[in-house]
C-alpha cells in the first residue's frame, strides 16, 4: 500500500493519442477489474506484468493487487500487496499448516479487512481504466473457497468485473488436458456468473489456432481424439474415448458463449486484443450483470420489508389491535403522543406493586392478593382523572405470619378439624 502514494503522480493520464482507445477519456467510465485465474505454471503472474507494462506504455497505468501470499518474487510492483500484511510463513508457523492450508488461512485473514481494500481501488477509480488482480497459483484455493468468493462478490457488486482465465496452451495439446480446463473453465463460469474470457497464453511456444478449431467445431476435436486413440496415447483408449466425446458434445453450447484470445507474456503478442475482449467484458456486465445484481439487491430489500411487516402485523394481532383500530386511534398508532393515557401517580412511600391500583373490588380476593381497605387506600377519581391520595400501602400488606389454613384453599371450612385425610393403606 505504501506504492500507492508513489504512484499518485504516474496515475495522471495523459492525452492519449489518436487510436481507437481514445473512447475512455471522453466518456466518465469505472474502472474495469480483471481477475486473473488460472492452474499453476500456466503464467499468471508473469502476463500481470506483461498487462502492466501494456498500460504503461499507453500511459494508462493500471491499479494492481497481488492476492498470492505465497509468491517469492514479483516482477511488478502492486499498489496493495497480501505480503505486507499477513506473513504467511508466520501463518503456517502459528497454525501448524501445510503449504495450502497456509495460503487459504492467509487469504481468509485477509478479507476480513477487504472493505478497506476496496476503499483504496474505490478512491482511485477516477484516475485508472482498468485494476488487474493476480490470485493464488493453487486455482481451487481462490475459486472454492469463502475467501474467494468473498472477494469476489464484494469486487463485483461495486466495479465491472471479468474473470480471465489463464491456460498453459502447449499443456493444452492433449485432447484430455483441453477438456480439464475447459471443465474447469466451465465451473469458474457458473460459479462467478462474470464475464469470462480464456486466454490461451504462451502461444509464442505453441499457437492456439487448434483450440478455437476444437472449440468451433467438436467434429475436429473428435478427430484428433480418434487420431490420440490410435497412438494410445491417451491411457485407456475406450473409456477416455467415450468421456471425452461425451464432454465435447455438451459443452459445445458452452463454447458458444466464451471470449478466447492468444497471448504471450514473454513477447506481448496479443495484448491488444486482450484488452478488447476486456472492453466487450465491461458491456457484458453492464448490460447483463448489473441489472441481475440489481434485480436480487431489492428481493432482498423487499424480502427484508416483508418480514418487518410481518413481524408488525403478529405484534398487532398479539395486542388484539386491527390496523384499522390503530390508524383510527392516534394513542395506539403513536404511544408517545401526548393524548396518550399518563400512567398514575404514586403516593411517597407507596410500594410499585399496584396492587391497590389494579383492585376492581371492595372484597378481599386472596387469589390475586388483593387484601386493602379502599375507604381509607388510594382512589382514582376527582377532577380530569387526578389521584386522590389516603394513606400508603403499608396498611394493606399481607401478614405472612398469619397464614391462611389449607381449607380455605379447597373450599371447605371448620378449619383442621374438618380435614379428613386418607390414611395409606
Amino acid at each position: 500500500m505504501a506504492s500507492e502514494l508513489s504512484k499518485g503522480a504516474a496515475s495522471e493520464i495523459s492525452p492519449a493519442p489518436a487510436s481507437s482507445n481514445v473512447e475512455p477519456s471522453t466518456e466518465k467510465k469505472t474502472p474495469a477489474v480483471v481477475l486473473c485465474i488460472g492452474m499453476a505454471g500456466s503464467g499468471k503472474t508473469t502476463l500481470m506484468q506483461r498487462l502492466n507494462a501494456y498500460l504503461h506504455q499507453q500511459g494508462k497505468p493500471p491499479y494492481v493487487v497481488n492476492l498470492d501470499p505465497a509468491v517469492t518474487h514479483m516482477p511488478y510492483q502492486a499498489n496493495i500487496d497480501i505480503r505486507d500484511t499477513v506473513d504467511y510463513k508466520e501463518v503456517m508457523k502459528q497454525y501448524n499448516l501445510g503449504p495450502n492450508g497456509g495460503i487459504m488461512t492467509a487469504l481468509n485473514l485477509f478479507t476480513t479487512k477487504f472493505d478497506q481494500v476496496l476503499q483504496f481501488i474505490e478512491k482511485r477509480a477516477e484516475t485508472v481504466d482498468h485494476v488487474l488482480i493476480d490470485t493464488p497459483g493453487q486455482i481451487e484455493i481462490f475459486t472454492w473457497s469463502a475467501s474467494g468468493s468473498i472477494i469476489t462478490d464484494a469486487i463485483a457488486s461495486s466495479l465491472p468485473t471479468c474473470v480471465a482465465y489463464i491456460i498453459d496452451t502447449p499443456r493444452t495439446t492433449a485432447p484430455a488436458t483441453f477438456m480439464s480446463n475447459m471443465l474447469y473453465a466451465c465451473s469458474i463460469l457458473y460459479k462467478t456468473k462474470l464475464p469470462f474470457i480464456l486466454v490461451f497464453n504462451k502461444i509464442d511456444v505453441q499457437g492456439h489456432g487448434f483450440a478455437l478449431d476444437w472449440m468451433s467445431d467438436f467434429e475436429v476435436f473428435q478427430d484428433a481424439l480418434r487420431e490420440r486413440e490410435k497412438e494410445g496415447r491417451e491411457g485407456e483408449p475406450g473409456y477416455m474415448h467415450g468421456l471425452m466425446n461425451s464432454m465435447s458434445l455438451v459443452l459445445d453450447e458452452f463454447y458458444k458463449n466464451l471470449r478466447a484470445v492468444g497471448v504471450s507474456a514473454m513477447t506481448g503478442e496479443g495484448m491488444e486484443e486482450f484488452f478488447t475482449a476486456v472492453e466487450e467484458a465491461r458491456k457484458e456486465y453492464e448490460s447483463d450483470y448489473r441489472p441481475e445484481l440489481e434485480k436480487l439487491a431489492k428481493q432482498k430489500e423487499d424480502k427484508k420489508k416483508a418480514f418487518a411487516q410481518s413481524q408488525l402485523d403478529r405484534l398487532m394481532a398479539d395486542m388484539a389491535v386491527s390496523p384499522s383500530t390503530s390508524a383510527s386511534n392516534p394513542n395506539l398508532s403513536n404511544p408517545l403522543s401526548s393524548n396518550s393515557a399518563r400512567p398514575a401517580r404514586r403516593a411517597p412511600g407507596d410500594d410499585a406493586d399496584g396492587i391497590i391500583q389494579r383492585d376492581r373490588y371492595r372484597e378481599d380476593d386472596p387469589w390475586n392478593n388483593e387484601f386493602d381497605d379502599d375507604n381509607e387506600d388510594r382512589i382514582t377519581g376527582g377532577q380530569e382523572g387526578e389521584a386522590m391520595w389516603g394513606d400508603s400501602d403499608e396498611d394493606v400488606e399481607i401478614d405472612r405470619n398469619e397464614d391462611m389454613d389449607p381449607s380455605e384453599f379447597l373450599g371447605g371450612g371448620g378449619g383442621k378439624d374438618a380435614l379428613n385425610w386418607p390414611r395409606p393403606g
